[in-house]
């Protein structure tokens, strides 16, 4: 198939014919929406632009839309600032079994249903990822992440970006950060778990469903607090150095949690059949005891 390229300078849809199995997104301010469809082509929409024009390029199942002077490679040290001056809102519709790779710098990101590997990169741009069941990973500098009704595999890295993940059913999760918080919702429903957070003065939250959590714990902070909900689990130390350690369900899972001066709390997710997650609501466990130190 040969090469086909567009250059957009104003507001443009866009179909394509042929079959697209991999997406390649790199904006600088406005927002980019990708959606996955059960179609086997591609839809683009371009509502708005400012500044020079974006490239669209089709080579083979590859669909590319960006700048000329932003390279995926060393992606997040552009910083020319200069080149700025630019600003597009970008919709895309690809089938959901592609290959999507999207890197933002300003600007806000939304990726739902897709189903392929997902790789996001942003400098300052906070990114919104729904319903990806392939594995995921996101490197940012300053920007958030969130992730809701994710199942695929979750790697996570940035400077100061916070990882906010609700009902996540995700069972290997990695993330590291310097200073960005991370709070985790997760529902393994049973299956060993691959939890593994790392963080310098970062606050660390986990919530994992109750009974049914299956991991050996080891969650540890230099100078933070800690907050344990669950009975099987100790907690460790009075001054300086705490820790929650022991083991949930048969232990076949790993969550590990390290942070020099931010804190860690470990809470309990009520099992789906317990009805409201409200502890005191009808159908709940009751209230949940919980130590801090």
């Amino acid at each position: 198939m040969a090469q086909s390229t567009w250059s957009v300078s104003e507001p443009r849809k866009l179909a394509f014919d042929e079959p697209v199995s991999a997406l390649n997104v790199r904006i600088v301010n406005g927002t980019v929406n990708v959606v996955g469809t059960d179609e086997g082509s591609a839809r683009l929409e371009i509502s708005s632009i400012e500044g020079p024009p974006l490239i669209v390029t089709q080579d083979g199942p590859t669909l590319t839309v960006a700048y000329e002077d932003l390279p995926w490679k060393g992606f997040l040290k552009w910083f020319d600032r200069k080149s700025w001056q630019r600003n597009a809102v970008v919709s895309l519709a690809v089938p959901a079994e592609s290959t999507v790779e999207v890197g933002v710098v300003g600007a806000g990101a939304v990726v739902s249903g897709i189903r392929g590997r997902t790789t996001v990169r942003g400098v300052n741009g906070d990114t919104t990822l729904v319903g990806l069941s392939g594995s995921i990973t996101a490197d940012t500098v300053s920007g958030n992440l969130e992730a809701q009704a994710v199942t695929g595999d979750l790697v996570f890295k940035s400077v100061s970006g916070d990882l906010t993940v609700i009902e996540g059913a995700a069972t290997s999760v990695r993330a590291d950060s310097v200073s960005g918080d991370m709070v985790l919702d997760l529902d393994t429903s049973g299956r060993p778990a691959d939890i593994r957070l790392t963080s310098v003065s970062g606050e660390i939250g986990i919530r994992l469903e109750h009974p049914s959590a299956d991991a050996r714990v080891e969650a540890n902070t230099t100078s933070g607090t800690v907050s344990n909900a669950f009975e099987d689990l100790r907690v460790s130390g009075q001054w300086g150095a705490k820790s929650i350690t022991g083991t949930l369900g048969a232990g076949n899972g790993t969550l590990r949690a390290t942070t020099v001066s931010g804190s860690i709390a470990l809470l309990r997710r009520p099992a789906r059949e317990d009805g409201p997650t409200d502890a005191t609501g009808p159908g709940s466990t009751g209230p949940t005891t919980e130590k801090v130190l």
